[in-house]
Protein backbone atom coordinates (compact mmCIF):
# COMPACT_ATOMS: atom_id res chain seq x y z
CA UNK A 1 0.00 0.00 0.00
CA UNK A 2 1.49 3.92 -0.72
CA UNK A 3 1.24 6.28 1.66
CA UNK A 4 -1.35 8.03 0.23
CA UNK A 5 -3.19 5.22 1.09
CA UNK A 6 -2.79 5.65 5.22
CA UNK A 7 -6.46 7.17 5.43
CA UNK A 8 -8.11 4.52 3.58
CA UNK A 9 -6.44 1.65 5.90
CA UNK A 10 -7.53 3.01 8.67
CA UNK A 11 -10.82 3.32 7.41
CA UNK A 12 -10.58 -0.87 6.95
CA UNK A 13 -9.32 -1.44 10.33
CA UNK A 14 -12.35 0.16 11.72
CA UNK A 15 -14.39 -1.68 9.89
CA UNK A 16 -12.67 -4.87 10.87
CA UNK A 17 -13.64 -4.39 14.50
CA UNK A 18 -17.28 -3.03 14.31
CA UNK A 19 -19.53 -5.83 15.11
CA UNK A 20 -21.48 -7.86 12.72
CA UNK A 21 -24.39 -6.26 13.41
CA UNK A 22 -23.01 -2.75 13.20
CA UNK A 23 -20.91 -3.23 10.42
CA UNK A 24 -22.67 -1.51 6.99
CA UNK A 25 -21.43 -2.71 3.87
CA UNK A 26 -18.96 -0.31 2.21
CA UNK A 27 -19.47 0.77 -1.36
CA UNK A 28 -15.43 1.66 -1.76
CA UNK A 29 -13.53 -0.68 -3.77
CA UNK A 30 -11.34 -3.26 -1.82
CA UNK A 31 -7.55 -2.91 -0.92
CA UNK A 32 -4.43 -5.23 -3.29
CA UNK A 33 -2.27 -4.91 -0.12
CA UNK A 34 -1.77 -3.74 3.43
CA UNK A 35 1.27 -2.63 5.58
CA UNK A 36 2.03 -6.45 6.24
CA UNK A 37 2.72 -7.13 2.78
CA UNK A 38 -0.45 -9.19 2.61
CA UNK A 39 -3.31 -8.82 -0.01
CA UNK A 40 -6.33 -8.55 1.42
CA UNK A 41 -9.95 -9.60 0.84
CA UNK A 42 -12.24 -7.37 -0.45
CA UNK A 43 -14.06 -5.26 2.05
CA UNK A 44 -17.27 -6.29 3.03
CA UNK A 45 -16.37 -9.72 2.95
CA UNK A 46 -14.56 -10.86 6.23
CA UNK A 47 -14.94 -14.99 5.37
CA UNK A 48 -17.31 -17.01 7.30
CA UNK A 49 -20.06 -14.95 8.77
CA UNK A 50 -21.79 -16.24 12.38
CA UNK A 51 -24.70 -17.36 10.73
CA UNK A 52 -22.98 -19.00 7.96
CA UNK A 53 -20.59 -21.17 10.71
CA UNK A 54 -23.67 -21.93 13.03
CA UNK A 55 -25.78 -23.69 9.81
CA UNK A 56 -22.90 -25.27 8.87
CA UNK A 57 -22.34 -27.15 12.35
CA UNK A 58 -25.76 -27.79 12.10
CA UNK A 59 -25.39 -29.88 8.84
CA UNK A 60 -22.20 -31.59 10.18
CA UNK A 61 -24.82 -32.80 13.48
CA UNK A 62 -22.61 -30.94 15.65
CA UNK A 63 -24.54 -30.27 18.48
CA UNK A 64 -24.20 -26.94 20.59
CA UNK A 65 -25.76 -24.63 23.13
CA UNK A 66 -25.91 -20.92 21.88
CA UNK A 67 -25.79 -18.06 23.82
CA UNK A 68 -26.26 -14.19 22.56
CA UNK A 69 -25.15 -11.50 24.80
CA UNK A 70 -22.91 -7.87 24.38
CA UNK A 71 -19.99 -7.76 22.64
CA UNK A 72 -17.11 -8.72 25.08
CA UNK A 73 -13.20 -8.51 24.48
CA UNK A 74 -12.17 -10.43 27.23
CA UNK A 75 -12.64 -13.95 29.05
CA UNK A 76 -13.44 -12.23 32.20
CA UNK A 77 -16.07 -10.05 30.25
CA UNK A 78 -17.61 -13.22 28.92
CA UNK A 79 -17.59 -14.84 32.04
CA UNK A 80 -20.23 -12.57 33.51
CA UNK A 81 -22.76 -13.81 31.09
CA UNK A 82 -21.95 -17.63 30.85
CA UNK A 83 -19.77 -18.39 33.70
CA UNK A 84 -22.66 -19.45 35.68
CA UNK A 85 -23.10 -22.62 33.19
CA UNK A 86 -21.02 -25.95 33.27
CA UNK A 87 -18.96 -25.93 30.85
CA UNK A 88 -15.26 -24.44 30.15
CA UNK A 89 -14.57 -20.74 29.23
CA UNK A 90 -11.49 -20.65 26.49
CA UNK A 91 -9.14 -18.01 25.76
CA UNK A 92 -7.31 -17.95 22.37
CA UNK A 93 -4.21 -16.23 21.35
CA UNK A 94 -2.99 -15.27 18.02
CA UNK A 95 0.70 -15.41 17.53
CA UNK A 96 3.65 -14.89 15.42
CA UNK A 97 6.99 -16.07 14.57
CA UNK A 98 9.79 -14.29 13.60
CA UNK A 99 8.81 -15.79 9.81
CA UNK A 100 6.11 -14.16 10.54
CA UNK A 101 4.46 -17.42 10.82
CA UNK A 102 1.10 -17.80 12.65
CA UNK A 103 -0.25 -20.07 15.17
CA UNK A 104 -3.79 -20.30 17.36
CA UNK A 105 -3.58 -21.24 21.00
CA UNK A 106 -6.84 -22.50 22.40
CA UNK A 107 -6.70 -23.05 25.97
CA UNK A 108 -8.85 -23.00 29.31
CA UNK A 109 -9.14 -19.56 30.82
CA UNK A 110 -6.81 -21.10 34.22
CA UNK A 111 -4.33 -22.17 32.13
CA UNK A 112 -0.89 -20.48 32.20
CA UNK A 113 0.89 -20.14 28.94
CA UNK A 114 4.42 -18.96 28.81
CA UNK A 115 5.25 -18.21 25.60
CA UNK A 116 9.29 -18.36 26.31
CA UNK A 117 8.38 -21.93 27.26
CA UNK A 118 6.21 -22.50 24.51
CA UNK A 119 8.66 -20.87 21.71
CA UNK A 120 11.82 -23.23 23.06
CA UNK A 121 9.49 -26.17 22.84
CA UNK A 122 8.22 -25.31 18.88
CA UNK A 123 11.90 -25.24 18.14
CA UNK A 124 11.88 -21.22 18.05
CA UNK A 125 13.96 -20.02 20.83
CA UNK A 126 13.46 -17.87 23.75
CA UNK A 127 11.77 -15.59 22.01
CA UNK A 128 10.29 -16.91 19.29
CA UNK A 129 6.56 -15.99 19.84
CA UNK A 130 4.87 -13.00 19.69
CA UNK A 131 0.82 -11.98 20.07
CA UNK A 132 0.39 -10.81 16.01
CA UNK A 133 -0.45 -7.57 15.17
CA UNK A 134 -3.76 -6.85 15.05
CA UNK A 135 -4.62 -5.78 11.52
CA UNK A 136 -3.53 -9.82 11.00
CA UNK A 137 -6.69 -11.10 12.72
CA UNK A 138 -8.55 -9.68 10.15
CA UNK A 139 -6.18 -10.34 6.99
CA UNK A 140 -5.27 -13.92 8.06
CA UNK A 141 -8.22 -15.43 10.25
CA UNK A 142 -11.00 -12.77 8.41
CA UNK A 143 -12.53 -12.28 11.79
CA UNK A 144 -13.22 -8.98 13.96
CA UNK A 145 -10.64 -8.25 16.85
CA UNK A 146 -11.73 -10.34 19.97
CA UNK A 147 -12.79 -12.95 18.04
CA UNK A 148 -10.36 -15.38 17.24
CA UNK A 149 -11.29 -19.10 18.05
CA UNK A 150 -10.17 -22.68 16.43
CA UNK A 151 -13.54 -21.45 14.09
CA UNK A 152 -11.52 -19.17 12.26
CA UNK A 153 -10.13 -22.02 10.85
CA UNK A 154 -12.61 -22.60 8.37
CA UNK A 155 -11.44 -19.37 6.56
CA UNK A 156 -9.02 -20.55 3.47
CA UNK A 157 -6.96 -17.60 4.59
CA UNK A 158 -5.97 -19.09 8.05
CA UNK A 159 -4.93 -22.53 6.02
CA UNK A 160 -1.46 -22.29 6.97
CA UNK A 161 -2.18 -21.41 10.76
CA UNK A 162 -1.12 -23.75 13.46
CA UNK A 163 -3.27 -24.82 16.04
CA UNK A 164 -2.28 -25.85 19.36
CA UNK A 165 -5.09 -26.67 21.49
CA UNK A 166 -4.87 -27.29 25.38
CA UNK A 167 -5.52 -30.73 26.66
CA UNK A 168 -7.04 -29.39 29.87
CA UNK A 169 -9.99 -29.16 27.51
CA UNK A 170 -10.49 -33.10 27.67
CA UNK A 171 -11.30 -32.86 31.30
CA UNK A 172 -14.49 -30.90 30.79
CA UNK A 173 -17.95 -32.02 29.34
CA UNK A 174 -17.99 -28.62 27.35
CA UNK A 175 -16.02 -25.64 26.22
CA UNK A 176 -17.37 -22.18 25.46
CA UNK A 177 -16.05 -20.63 22.21
CA UNK A 178 -17.53 -17.28 20.22
CA UNK A 179 -19.05 -18.67 16.36
CA UNK A 180 -16.90 -16.29 14.65
CA UNK A 181 -18.32 -13.00 16.52
CA UNK A 182 -17.84 -11.89 20.15
CA UNK A 183 -21.64 -11.19 20.48
CA UNK A 184 -22.55 -15.09 21.05
CA UNK A 185 -20.50 -18.00 22.76
CA UNK A 186 -21.40 -21.42 22.15
CA UNK A 187 -21.12 -24.73 23.94
CA UNK A 188 -19.92 -27.57 22.80
CA UNK A 189 -18.62 -31.24 23.37
CA UNK A 190 -14.59 -30.98 22.89
CA UNK A 191 -15.02 -33.95 20.48
CA UNK A 192 -17.44 -32.20 18.40
CA UNK A 193 -15.41 -29.40 18.01
CA UNK A 194 -12.51 -32.29 16.97
CA UNK A 195 -15.15 -33.07 14.12
CA UNK A 196 -15.76 -29.64 13.24
CA UNK A 197 -11.23 -29.46 12.41
CA UNK A 198 -11.17 -32.30 10.63
CA UNK A 199 -14.20 -31.50 8.80
CA UNK A 200 -11.70 -28.35 7.64
CA UNK A 201 -8.77 -30.88 7.17
CA UNK A 202 -6.86 -29.75 10.40
CA UNK A 203 -5.03 -32.21 12.74
CA UNK A 204 -6.47 -32.21 15.97
CA UNK A 205 -3.05 -31.37 18.55
CA UNK A 206 -4.13 -31.48 22.12
CA UNK A 207 -0.66 -30.10 24.35
CA UNK A 208 0.12 -29.27 28.10
CA UNK A 209 0.70 -25.97 27.95
CA UNK A 210 1.47 -25.40 30.87
CA UNK A 211 4.75 -28.24 30.82
CA UNK A 212 8.06 -27.42 30.55
CA UNK A 213 10.35 -30.16 29.63
CA UNK A 214 13.96 -29.76 28.79
CA UNK A 215 15.16 -28.82 25.19
CA UNK A 216 18.50 -29.15 24.39
CA UNK A 217 21.40 -31.35 21.40
CA UNK A 218 19.43 -34.26 23.25
CA UNK A 219 16.40 -33.53 23.78
CA UNK A 220 14.58 -31.61 20.81
CA UNK A 221 11.69 -29.55 21.11
CA UNK A 222 8.71 -31.62 21.50
CA UNK A 223 5.99 -29.54 19.74
CA UNK A 224 8.27 -29.12 16.43
CA UNK A 225 6.03 -31.02 14.36
CA UNK A 226 3.04 -28.38 15.30
CA UNK A 227 5.03 -25.26 13.50
CA UNK A 228 3.19 -24.63 9.95
CA UNK A 229 4.73 -26.46 6.95
CA UNK A 230 6.95 -23.74 5.83
CA UNK A 231 9.04 -23.25 8.90
CA UNK A 232 13.10 -23.70 8.76
CA UNK A 233 13.37 -27.58 9.16
CA UNK A 234 14.29 -28.68 12.62
CA UNK A 235 17.58 -30.14 11.29
CA UNK A 236 18.40 -26.66 10.43
CA UNK A 237 18.13 -25.28 13.67
CA UNK A 238 19.82 -27.81 15.32
CA UNK A 239 22.80 -27.66 13.24
CA UNK A 240 22.48 -24.07 14.38
CA UNK A 241 22.68 -24.79 18.12
CA UNK A 242 25.44 -27.31 17.23
CA UNK A 243 28.26 -25.59 15.12
CA UNK A 244 31.55 -25.78 17.26
CA UNK A 245 34.86 -25.89 16.09
CA UNK A 246 36.98 -28.60 17.04
CA UNK A 247 39.01 -27.17 19.32
CA UNK A 248 35.87 -26.31 21.24
CA UNK A 249 34.81 -22.75 20.17
CA UNK A 250 31.60 -21.42 19.46
CA UNK A 251 30.38 -20.34 16.64
CA UNK A 252 27.08 -19.36 16.92
CA UNK A 253 24.61 -17.98 19.31
CA UNK A 254 22.00 -21.12 20.31
CA UNK A 255 19.22 -20.84 19.24
CA UNK A 256 16.48 -23.72 20.21
CA UNK A 257 18.72 -24.57 23.73
CA UNK A 258 18.23 -23.64 27.39
CA UNK A 259 20.38 -21.54 29.29
CA UNK A 260 22.19 -24.95 30.60
CA UNK A 261 22.53 -26.29 27.58
CA UNK A 262 24.15 -23.64 26.07
CA UNK A 263 26.71 -23.45 28.06
CA UNK A 264 29.34 -25.60 25.75
CA UNK A 265 32.69 -24.12 25.47
CA UNK A 266 35.59 -25.91 26.26
CA UNK A 267 37.26 -28.38 28.66
CA UNK A 268 35.54 -30.27 31.21
CA UNK A 269 32.48 -28.78 30.07
CA UNK A 270 32.95 -29.88 26.48
CA UNK A 271 33.49 -33.29 28.02
CA UNK A 272 30.16 -33.86 29.67
CA UNK A 273 28.32 -32.09 26.67
CA UNK A 274 30.09 -35.23 24.57
CA UNK A 275 29.63 -37.67 26.98
CA UNK A 276 25.41 -37.11 26.94
CA UNK A 277 25.20 -37.99 23.12
CA UNK A 278 26.21 -42.12 25.26
CA UNK A 279 23.20 -41.60 27.35
CA UNK A 280 20.86 -44.70 27.17
CA UNK A 281 18.44 -41.85 25.14
CA UNK A 282 15.35 -44.37 23.86
CA UNK A 283 15.89 -41.95 20.83
CA UNK A 284 19.52 -43.18 19.59
CA UNK A 285 18.13 -46.96 19.88
CA UNK A 286 15.92 -48.62 17.74
CA UNK A 287 14.58 -51.14 19.55
CA UNK A 288 13.41 -48.82 22.07
CA UNK A 289 11.79 -46.43 19.70
CA UNK A 290 9.95 -49.09 17.87
CA UNK A 291 9.01 -50.23 21.48
CA UNK A 292 7.46 -46.86 22.50
CA UNK A 293 5.70 -46.64 19.35
CA UNK A 294 4.06 -50.02 20.48
CA UNK A 295 3.43 -49.19 24.03
CA UNK A 296 1.52 -45.77 22.85
CA UNK A 297 -0.41 -48.07 20.12
CA UNK A 298 -1.38 -50.82 22.86
CA UNK A 299 -2.13 -48.12 25.38
CA UNK A 300 -4.97 -46.56 22.80
CA UNK A 301 -6.04 -50.17 22.13
CA UNK A 302 -6.66 -50.87 25.93
CA UNK A 303 -8.58 -47.99 26.85
CA UNK A 304 -10.94 -48.36 23.65
CA UNK A 305 -11.88 -51.78 24.12
CA UNK A 306 -14.06 -51.86 26.72
CA UNK A 307 -17.34 -53.83 27.52
CA UNK A 308 -19.24 -50.36 26.78
CA UNK A 309 -17.74 -50.00 23.00
CA UNK A 310 -18.03 -53.48 22.68
CA UNK A 311 -21.91 -53.94 22.71
CA UNK A 312 -22.01 -50.00 21.46
CA UNK A 313 -20.23 -51.01 18.01
CA UNK A 314 -19.97 -55.06 17.52
CA UNK A 315 -18.30 -56.35 14.74
CA UNK A 316 -17.15 -52.28 14.19
CA UNK A 317 -14.96 -52.29 16.81
CA UNK A 318 -12.18 -52.93 14.54
CA UNK A 319 -12.74 -50.07 12.72
CA UNK A 320 -13.13 -47.89 15.67
CA UNK A 321 -10.08 -49.16 17.01
CA UNK A 322 -8.34 -48.09 13.97
CA UNK A 323 -9.63 -44.72 13.68
CA UNK A 324 -8.85 -44.16 17.56
CA UNK A 325 -4.82 -45.24 16.82
CA UNK A 326 -5.41 -42.56 13.57
CA UNK A 327 -6.81 -39.79 15.31
CA UNK A 328 -4.28 -40.15 18.54
CA UNK A 329 -1.64 -41.15 17.90
CA UNK A 330 -0.38 -39.16 14.59
CA UNK A 331 1.06 -36.55 16.17
CA UNK A 332 2.74 -38.62 18.77
CA UNK A 333 4.01 -40.55 16.42
CA UNK A 334 5.62 -37.41 14.04
CA UNK A 335 6.84 -35.85 17.26
CA UNK A 336 8.95 -39.99 17.97
CA UNK A 337 10.01 -39.65 14.51
CA UNK A 338 11.18 -35.99 14.93
CA UNK A 339 13.64 -37.12 17.89
CA UNK A 340 14.88 -40.06 16.65
CA UNK A 341 16.21 -37.89 13.74
CA UNK A 342 17.59 -35.56 15.33
CA UNK A 343 18.88 -37.64 18.41
CA UNK A 344 20.28 -39.60 15.22
CA UNK A 345 21.88 -36.71 13.96
CA UNK A 346 23.39 -35.70 17.38
CA UNK A 347 25.06 -38.78 17.58
CA UNK A 348 26.99 -38.37 14.62
CA UNK A 349 27.47 -35.12 15.42
CA UNK A 350 28.97 -36.38 18.54
CA UNK A 351 31.19 -38.74 17.03
CA UNK A 352 32.33 -36.33 15.05
CA UNK A 353 33.43 -34.22 17.52
CA UNK A 354 35.29 -37.37 19.68
CA UNK A 355 37.26 -38.19 16.55
CA UNK A 356 40.40 -36.28 15.95
CA UNK A 357 41.07 -34.95 12.88
CA UNK A 358 43.95 -35.63 11.08
CA UNK A 359 46.42 -33.10 10.47
CA UNK A 360 47.46 -33.46 6.57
Amino acid sequence: MVEDDTDAWLKFRVLCILPDKSRAKPVCVAFQSSPLGLRLPPIGDMGFSKAQLLQRLQSQQIHFSQYDHPVVMTVEAQAKYVGHIKAGLSKNLFLKDKKHRFYIVSALADTKVDLKVLSQRLGLGKGGLRMAPEEAVGEILEVPLGCVTPFALVNESARNVSLLLDQGFKNHECCFFHPLSNDTSISLHIQDLDKFLESVERMVAYVDLEANPPVGKDQPPDLAALVPSDTLSIDNVLVKTATLKIDGDVNSKPVAVTAKASKVTSGPQKEKSVNTTNSSSSFADPEKFIEEILKKASAIVVAEIKEENIKQHGDQLGSVVSNSIRKNLSLELKNLATKFKNTAYTEGFGAGIRCPAKRL
